[in-house]
C-alpha cells in the first residue's frame, strides 16, 4: 500500500431514501444560529445517492433541495469529513432554503464511498466525475457553483484545475491549497496542526461519536506524544496506523517527489471562475488564502476577499452568519445575475484593536514598512539606527527537553487565536523589545515581516517572532507571529527574514508595541532538537545558546 493512502473496508451498499426532510439534528443545529436570512423555501432530501467516482467507485451523495417550482442552480460540496453535522445544516439544509441544489459528496475513501482516500491524488478526476453524474439529472439547470472550508477548498481548486463550462463561481472558505504548506513552513513541522487533521481526516467521516472519542483520546495522550522520541508514529495509541500522517511528518522538504501534485496553487493563477474567499486572521490557511487572492488578481480574474477576527473553526461557528451573508451574496451574483447584496470593494477586513470591519480597495495596501529596530536595552524604536557594525542585543538559551510553551495563534484547537502572553514573557528562554507608550493610535494593515541577525553555538535552531499589543494595565495581546528553521556556521552571525503572516490591527495611543523572539511554541511546532536531525526522527536533544545581534528590526505595514 502507498504510504500516502488509507485502506477502507469495502462499503456496504448504499440505500437510497425517497425524498423526505433533512435530518431533526440538522434543523436543530440550523435554529442555533441567529443573524441569518429568512428562509425561502422547505427543503427536500435525497440520501445514499451513488455517483460514480473516475475509477468506478461510488461516491455516496445527499441531494438537498427546495421544494417549489422553477429551475434552481446547484452548489457542489465535496467533503472528506461526512456528510452529517456541521455540514449537513451549514450547507445542505441553508443553502437549499435559498433556493439552491445542494449536492453533498464523500470523497473516495471516506464517508461509506468506495476506493481510497488519498490526500491530493483523487479530487480532480473524481470532481469531474462529480460534474459527468450532475448533467444526466434532469433538475440541473446548468449553472454550477462550488463551496466549501479547509480540505471542501481543495476539492475546489482541483476542480478550477480544468474548470467544466457550467462551473459559474466558487466560494473557498479558510480554503487550503497546499497540503505540504498546512504541515511545514518556514522548515518547521507544524506538529499540532498535523495531529488535529490526523484525527479529523482519520474519523470524522465515521460519525461525531468515533469522531470526539479519537479527539478525546488524542487530548489525554497530547503530553506524551509531543515529547516522544522519536516523535515518529508517536500518535498510533490514539489514532491508530494513519500512513498519510506518518508521510506528511517525515517529508519536510519541498522539493521532495513524495509532494508531486499536492500544491494546486497554478489553479489561482489561471483559473477565470469567480471566486469568493474567507479567512480569519488567526486561521491557519490564512495565508494560502492570501496567496490565492494575489493568484487570482494576477490572472485578472474577478475576486473578493472577506478576513474576520476568527480562528480556523470559530469563522464557521461565531462567524458563520457573515461568512454565510458573504457566501451567499457572491452566489447569487453570478448564479442569478442579482449583484445587489455585493459590497462596493473587493477586500472587507476586521481591524483588531479598534474592533470594526473596514473596507478597502485592494490586498495589501502598497504601502513601505515602517522599521522598528529592537535596540540594547530591550527597546523597540523606529527612530533607533543600527551601528554600522553588528553589535549584540541580548542573548537566551533553548533547551528542547523544556521547551517553550506555545500561547495562542495560528492552531485548530480551542486555545487558537488571541491571548495573554505575560505568563510566556516571564520565562527565560522568550525575549521581547518594547516601544515607548504611544502618543497616538498605529494602524497596520499587511504582512508584517522580521528580518533579525543573529548567531548560535550549535548552527541549529528555530526562530519564533511575535508582534503584540501591550495595554496600559501591562496585558501582552499576540496580534501575528511567524516561524523560521535556522542553519548556519556556528558562533557566526546570520541574517534570517520570518514571513509573520499578515494582519490589520489598531495600537492605542497609551498602548505599546512589543516584539517577542524566541526559538520555540510547543507543541505548535516541534522541538527543533539542536542537532540537525528533522524532528520526527530525533532521539537526542542539544540545549542551544541564541544570540541577538543588531541590526534586527520589526516591519510594519503602518497606514
Amino acid at each position: 500500500m502507498s504510504s500516502r493512502t488509507v485502506n477502507t473496508p469495502a462499503p456496504k451498499p448504499a440505500r437510497v431514501q425517497p425524498p423526505g426532510k433533512p435530518p431533526l439534528s440538522a434543523r436543530l443545529m440550523r435554529a442555533t444560529w441567529r443573524g441569518l436570512p429568512a428562509k425561502r423555501y422547505e427543503v427536500g432530501l435525497e440520501q445514499g445517492l451513488e455517483v460514480p467516482a473516475a475509477d468506478g467507485s461510488p461516491l455516496i451523495t445527499d441531494h438537498y433541495f427546495p421544494r417549489g417550482e422553477g429551475d434552481f442552480p446547484t452548489l457542489l460540496v465535496r467533503s472528506p469529513y461526512g456528510r452529517g453535522l456541521p455540514w449537513s445544516p451549514m450547507y445542505g439544509v441553508l443553502f437549499a432554503e435559498q433556493g439552491f441544489h445542494v449536492i453533498l459528496q464523500s470523497c473516495r475513501g471516506t464517508g461509506g464511498s468506495g476506493g481510497r482516500f488519498h490526500l491530493w491524488r483523487n479530487e480532480p478526476a473524481d470532481g469531474r466525475a462529480a460534474v459527468a453524474w450532475l448533467r444526466e439529472q434532469p433538475w440541473f439547470d446548468g449553472r454550477l457553483a462550488a463551496i466549501g472550508p479547509s480540505y471542501l477548498g481543495y476539492v475546489q481548486w482541483a476542480l478550477a484545475l480544468d474548470p467544466p463550462p457550467e462551473l459559474k463561481a466558487m466560494v473557498v472558505q479558510l480554503g487550503l491549497h497546499d497540503p505540504r504548506a498546512l504541515f511545514h513552513a518556514g522548515g518547521v513541522l507544524h506538529l499540532d496542526t498535523a495531529l488535529a487533521v490526523g484525527a479529523g481526516m482519520t474519523y470524522q467521516h465515521r460519525g461525531t461519536g468515533p469522531f470526539l472519542r479519537a479527539t478525546m483520546r488524542l487530548q489525554r495522550s497530547l503530553r506524551a506524544i509531543t515529547t516522544a522520541r522519536p516523535l515518529r508514529r508517536a500518535y498510533e495509541p490514539a489514532l491508530g496506523e494513519v500512513p498519510w500522517l506518518d508521510g506528511v511528518m517525515t517529508h519536510p522538504d519541498a522539493d521532495d517527489p513524495y509532494w508531486d501534485g499536492a500544491s494546486l496553487a497554478h489553479a489561482a493563477d489561471r483559473t477565470t471562475v469567480p471566486t469568493a474567499l474567507v479567512t480569519g486572521w488567526h486561521d491557519v490557511l490564512a495565508d494560502q488564502v492570501f496567496e490565492q487572492y494575489d493568484g487570482l488578481r494576477r490572472a485578472g480574474c474577478e475576486t473578493t476577499l472577506l478576513v474576520g477576527p476568527w480562528t480556523h473553526t470559530s469563522a464557521l461557528q461565531q462567524g458563520w452568519p457573515a461568512v454565510f451573508a458573504e457566501s451567499l451574496a457572491w452566489l447569487r451574483a453570478h448564479l442569478d445575475d442579482d449583484r445587489s447584496a455585493l459590497r462596493p470593494t473587493r477586500v472587507r477586513v476586521h481591524m483588531s484593536g479598534a474592533e470594526e470591519w473596514q473596507d478597502v480597495l485592494d490586498w495589501p495596501l502598497l504601502t513601505p514598512p515602517t522599521a522598528w529596530y529592537a535596540t540594547p536595552d530591550a527597546h523597540l524604536s523606529p527612530h533607533a539606527r543600527p551601528p554600522a557594525e553588528p553589535a549584540p542585543l541580548t542573548a537566551f538559551r533553548y533547551d528542547p527537553a523544556d521547551p517553550t510553551p506555545s500561547v495562542g495563534g495560528r492552531l485548530l484547537s480551542r486555545t487558537a487565536g488571541a491571548r495573554d502572553n505575560r505568563a510566556l514573557e516571564a520565562r527565560d528562554d522568550v525575549v521581547t523589545f518594547t516601544g515607548p507608550p504611544l502618543t497616538a493610535p498605529v494602524e497596520i494593515l499587511g504582512p508584517v515581516t522580521a528580518r533579525l541577525t543573529l548567531s548560535t553555538d550549535t548552527g541549529h535552531c528555530d526562530v519564533v517572532t511575535r508582534l503584540c499589543d501591550v495595554s496600559p494595565g501591562g496585558r501582552s495581546t499576540n496580534v501575528c507571529d511567524g516561524v523560521a528553521q535556522v542553519r548556519s556556521t556556528p558562533d557566526l552571525p546570520t541574517e534570517v527574514t520570518v514571513s509573520m503572516a499578515s494582519a490589520a490591527h489598531r495600537f492605542a495611543a497609551g498602548h505599546r508595541i512589543r516584539w517577542q523572539i524566541s526559538a520555540g511554541a510547543h507543541p505548535r511546532y516541534a522541538r527543533n532538537p539542536g542537532t540537525g536531525v528533522p524532528p520526527a526522527e530525533a532521539t537526542e536533544f542539544t540545549p542551544t545558546r541564541i544570540t541577538l545581534h543588531t541590526p534586527s528590526a520589526l516591519l510594519l505595514p503602518e497606514r
